[in-house]
């Protein structure tokens, strides 16, 4: 007969297995301790004990900027070639009636390949209005508070002056820029908007009609 599953001795059975019991439990309890010790719980990163844990360090990604294709000379930020780029005049009616002032602005287009850098900030823009053969309104005759302003073109793509120049319907001349100047003639009169950015003029002009 088994005396574990039926202990002898002077005492009752049910007290030996009380102490087979309490037995039992201390040796349950020694081990959940070197568990404890071991895996030390509560370790989110479930580093052994003794060792230190250092993060990765994060590498802030280069902010996102205007893409550039990958032909060597524009993503060098070349400058543009006069043959590559298109400056058009641009006013913002055919006609204009006796109180309505024109209003002008420019559009450029990179007509070549490759992204390339163009100054079109307004100190690089010229305004040009003229009737005939004769020229009766410049915009750099007065003008001021230049501003710079590079922009990269990208092929294909236009883009326009944000603030149109609002033209008085006055014949300009550096000399009068602190006087009164004499309105050109109207009535039907035809003019023509020319345009030009860092040196590079527009093809064609801009016909309109001031009333």
């Amino acid at each position: 007969m088994s005396t574990f599953k039926h202990p002898v001795g002077p005492q009752p059975s049910k007290v030996y297995w009380r102490r087979r019991l309490l037995v039992g439990l201390g040796i349950l309890a020694v081990i959940v301790v070197i568990v404890l010790i071991v895996v030390r719980p509560g370790s989110s990163s479930g580093t052994p004990a003794g060792t230190t844990h250092t993060p990765a360090s994060r590498t802030t990604p280069a902010a996102d900027t205007t893409t550039i294709p990958t032909d060597p000379t524009s993503a060098s930020g070349s400058p543009c070639k006069a043959a590559n780029v298109k400056v058009e005049p641009i006013t913002d009616a055919p006609n204009y009636a006796a109180d309505q002032m024109p209003k002008l602005s420019v559009s450029i287009t990179n007509t070549g390949s490759n992204a390339c850098k163009l100054n079109a900030g307004t100190s690089q823009q010229v305004f040009t209005i003229t009737s005939g053969t004769e020229v009766y309104w410049k915009s750099t005759d007065c003008q001021s508070d230049k501003v710079d302003a590079e922009v990269l073109l990208q092929p294909g793509k236009t883009i326009s002056s944000q603030t149109p120049i609002s033209w008085d319907r006055t014949r300009s001349d550096p000399a009068t820029c602190q006087s009164p100047r004499d309105p050109v003639p109207a009535g039907g009169a035809s003019y023509h908007l020319a345009t030009s950015v860092g040196g590079i003029e527009s093809a064609d002009t801009k016909q309109f009609i001031l009333n």
